[in-house]
């Protein structure tokens, strides 16, 4: 059970249609419990391979797999591979490039079909996870939808989204307030869509401390080298 299904669950609120963009491997689905529940789902994976495991992994449920890249345009786009991450070979900032020091001219590269999330979405999705690697911006870009719930990764370690005043514009502007943070993602809910109690705003500003604290951390040890 991820931590998303569990708290929204403790929420007592309900999804007609979710939404992952970079599934990654079926059994890592930031969606699965959702999906397992009968939920209708539409699923994003740039990976061709791991799109068909995706789609063999749920095929008993309602759900559509797109085995395409979110991007800026309609076309085709460069991928690099290193280890779990897939990410744009063209990005300046990703959480492999960040944490690990992976090279793009070292590692696996391979070309893709992308498009624009606006040719996929149809307004219907009410729960979205977004965990592309550092492109999550070009799906709220292009979103249609309004979701209830938005589950965007942001940081990791010493990553920090190379969109993340895009993204924080965007969610402002549409009127989403931010719910909680873990490791890797912030969880945005729309405003009103249920109460965030104080123990919730409490544990997002510790949370927000402690990764503002690792970063300068890292600062710190880059200026005494």
């Amino acid at each position: 059970m991820t931590t998303l299904y569990q708290r929204l669950k403790e929420k007592k609120v309900t999804f007609k249609h979710v939404c992952e963009v970079g599934v990654y491997v079926p059994t890592v689905s930031n969606i699965g419990d959702f999906i397992k529940d009968g939920i209708a789902a539409t699923l994003v994976e740039a990976d061709p391979d791991v799109a068909v495991d995706i789609a063999i992994y749920f095929s008993r449920y309602n759900i559509l797999v797109h085995p395409v890249a979110m991007w800026d345009y309609n076309g085709t786009l460069q991928l690099s591979k290193a280890a779990a991450s897939t990410f744009v070979s063209a990005l300046a900032s990703s959480p492999a490039l960040e944490n690990d020091g992976f090279q793009v001219a070292t590692g696996a590269t391979f070309d893709v079909p992308c498009k624009r999330f606006s040719e996929i979405d149809t307004g219907a999705f009410d729960l979205l996870s977004i965990d592309i690697e550092g492109s999550e911006w070009y799906v709220l870009k292009y979103m249609i939808s309004r979701p209830n719930v938005i589950s965007i990764e942001t940081h990791g370690k010493f990553y920090v989204n190379p969109f993340i005043k895009e993204i924080r514009q965007w969610m402002q502007a549409n009127d989403y307030i931010i719910w909680y943070k873990d490791r890797s993602d912030s969880v945005y809910i729309k405003r009103n869509f249920f109460v965030v109690s104080g123990y919730e705003k409490i544990a997002l500003g510790l949370k927000n401390t402690w990764l503002n604290l690792r970063r300068q951390k890292r600062h710190f040890r880059k200026l005494m080298r």
